[in-house]
């Protein structure tokens, strides 16, 4: 049992009533890491150092506090092997997986350090004499980072390094089931000299932690990155102090395949965009809408793919591992039993695989559904989960349909080689990403947004890092 420890003003701390929660190896089950349940007292200190601490760190030039993302960064690829035992530990995704994701947190963190020569202002001409008029981008003060469990140091890299290199100051709540890395994390930013309040990194549930974070007048701006239901509560949350929101929430991405495009390479990206990280990426692949001239033949293919993806264990298996939580589990197992009984039929996995080494843990087998209709539970609910539903649809147009009748629009697939279609998908379908006939992906000078339900605001690229600056404009005689 090891314990991982809350940070706030650059110390480690324990919760103010001792408490604490229990963090367990989604492979195993097994309990393995304690970290503080912190309480209300816990998080109005960290509010209070974080706002003492940003108005020291907004004065910096912003050039010298990216030469602390850049410390931080190189932390990160020191302590690499640790953080990369710890994703698969905590998360459950394999280690390639987690290689991956911590390259993602350094080039998340890297790109935000450069861009501290890019924060621009305005110059306008006045409608008076001896005036002039500019337009000034400048930081909220005390910003929050709520994190999911999907990749708990990425989202941190994401957040942290455009918010603290536009000024602003920011508390880190991780996932209640993925709060170690954060931990590990705020060591390596000590280490970088990162200085008191700059950061601060309680633990806890939403009830005892987030909400009174989301509440607080003091934090003038929230990042999160989660479920619709959970954007539409802090939304409703944050709305007393109209408190800036970016909000990355969840989607259930079509995937739609045309008769002309290349099968063989949309196999293998829907298998990809399905069950990379046990299928638990808000971009994934949710859904495909095969065009029915080559549903068959798509099918045929797509299952022979799927047999090769391996489940074992993630610290040595390079396939699938399980997902993160028992809750999501049973989450996927509620759907695709709803799914069967509204008359899906199940074509591969649809179960906790068999073996002494899946008896315990969060594990469910790589699973297709066909028969299936937009009316499907596994269609029409998010699963965050290894399970693909097809649906056989006539043409481009019932794909298009079936795609923007969905509440929410967060991303997208396309497969086509027509120039025509899928520059009108670029215009008609409703969403934030759109990858036309290529598979999943996410650039660090991209932008990851969300349409209708799928959030406001968004992360990555020149845009994302506008997102933590406010504009404020003076009128100047002389």
């Amino acid at each position: 049992m090891t314990y991982y420890q809350a940070f706030i003003d650059n110390t480690f701390s324990d919760a103010s009533d001792g408490k604490r929660m229990s963090v367990s190896d989604p492979a195993t089950g097994e309990i393995w890491a304690e970290v503080p349940a912190c309480t209300a007292a816990d998080v109005a200190r960290a509010i209070e150092t974080s706002a003492r601490a940003q108005q020291t760190w907004k004065m910096l030039p912003a050039i010298e506090r990216a030469g602390y993302i850049y410390k931080i960064a190189e932390g990160i690829e020191r302590r690499r092997d640790l953080l990369e035992e710890l994703l698969v530990k905590e998360q459950g995704k394999t280690r390639a997986e987690a290689a991956g994701e911590v390259t993602d947190t350094i080039r998340y963190l890297t790109y935000s350090a450069e861009g501290a020569r890019r924060i621009q202002g305005e110059i306008l001409p006045s409608d008076r004499p001896r005036e002039q008029l500019y337009i000034y981008r400048v930081p909220y003060g005390v910003t929050l980072g709520l994190c999911a469990y999907n990749y708990p140091l990425a989202l941190i890299g994401r957040k942290a390094g455009p918010a603290l290199v536009t000024g602003n100051t920011m508390i880190l709540k991780p996932h209640e089931a993925t709060p170690v890395t954060a931990s590990v994390f705020c060591q390596i930013c000590q280490e970088a000299g990162l200085p008191a309040g700059v950061i601060n990194m309680v633990t806890g549930t939403g009830k005892d932690v987030g909400a009174p974070l989301v509440e607080s007048p003091v934090v003038r701006m929230i990042t999160l990155t989660g479920s619709i239901r959970a954007g539409q509560g802090v939304m409703a949350a944050a709305a007393k102090n109209i408190t800036a929101l970016s909000l990355e929430l969840g989607g259930s991405a079509p995937f739609i395949v045309l008769k002309d495009a290349d099968i063989d390479a949309a196999v293998d990206a829907a298998v990809i965009a399905r069950f990379a990280n046990a299928g638990q990426v808000c971009i994934c692949n949710e859904t495909v809408l095969v065009e029915e001239a080559i549903a068959d033949e798509f099918t045929e293919k797509l299952l022979k793919r799927v047999a090769q993806v391996k489940l074992g264990d993630p610290k040595t298996n390079g396939g699938m591992g399980p997902v993160t939580t028992p809750d999501a589990l049973a989450r996927i197992e509620r759907i695709v039993a709803d799914s069967v009984a509204g008359g899906a039929r199940i074509v591969a996995g649809g179960k906790r695989p068999e073996g002494a080494a899946f008896a315990k843990g969060n594990w469910y087998e790589p699973t297709v559904l066909v028969n299936a209709n937009a009316d499907t539970a596994a269609v029409r609910e998010e699963i965050f989960g290894p399970v693909l539903p097809i649906v056989r649809v006539a043409d481009y147009e019932a794909a298009l349909a079936i795609a923007n009748a969905r509440p929410d629009g967060l991303s997208a697939y396309l497969w086509t080689r027509n120039p025509a279609v899928y520059m009108d998908a670029i215009q008609r379908l409703e969403t934030g990403t759109i990858f036309l006939n290529s598979g999943i992906t996410g650039l660090v000078q991209g932008y990851h947004n969300g349409h209708k339900l799928s959030g406001v605001g968004g992360e990555d690229g020149i845009h994302g890092l506008e997102g933590y600056l406010q504009k404020r404009t003076v009128y100047m005689a002389y």
